[in-house]
């Protein structure tokens, strides 16, 4: 399903050959539950040794924000760790932050030149954004962020579960 660079694909991230695959990250960057366990489950210790440096020389990643690390043994070379708002009614600025974390994760895979990159659905798990405005924001923020970047070639939202493959299925067809 494309709608010019932008693809959605229903599956699972940590298999996803791209240059590089956005980790829903937190802002301590030490890894978690959700897709965040399963990338640095699947990537093994080198992502979570390069998160550390990381950690250690800026003191973790704020929300809507995003840093890059090597891939580990994921198919994709690069992980973007970007760190999505959790929901709190929508007062607290989510909806910018969110924008900020897709731009970001797109201005950092254009700094390095790479030409594929998968995004998971941001904050829409445990940190209970909703999906509905979430895919809003995603399709949004990447959009406005690629012409910025013109390395990149292709932008696939992995969707792991059926409701966020529908949404994004209706808005990019």
């Amino acid at each position: 399903m494309t709608g010019e660079h932008l693809q959605v694909v229903h599956g699972d991230i940590t298999r996803m050959e791209v240059d590089a695959i956005v980790n829903a990250a937190n802002s301590g960057l030490l890894g978690g539950g959700g897709v965040d366990g399963a990338i640095h489950g699947a990537g093994g210790p080198a992502i979570m040794d390069a998160c550390r440096a990381i950690r250690d020389a800026q003191g973790g990643c704020p929300t809507g924000e995003a840093v890059i690390t090597t891939g580990g043994l994921l198919p994709a070379p690069y992980v973007i760790h970007a760190v999505g708002p959790v929901w709190h009614g929508g007062s607290k600025e989510e909806e910018t932050q969110l924008a900020s974390a897709y731009r970001n994760s797109i201005r950092l895979a254009g700094e390095h030149n790479l030409r594929t990159v998968a995004f998971p659905n941001i904050s829409t798990g445990i940190y209970g954004f909703p999906r509905e405005r979430a895919v809003d924001i995603a399709i949004a923020a990447v959009r406005e962020a690629l012409p910025k970047s013109p390395s990149i070639e292709q932008v696939t939202f992995v969707c792991f579960d059926d409701e966020n493959y529908r949404l994004y299925r209706e808005r990019l067809s």
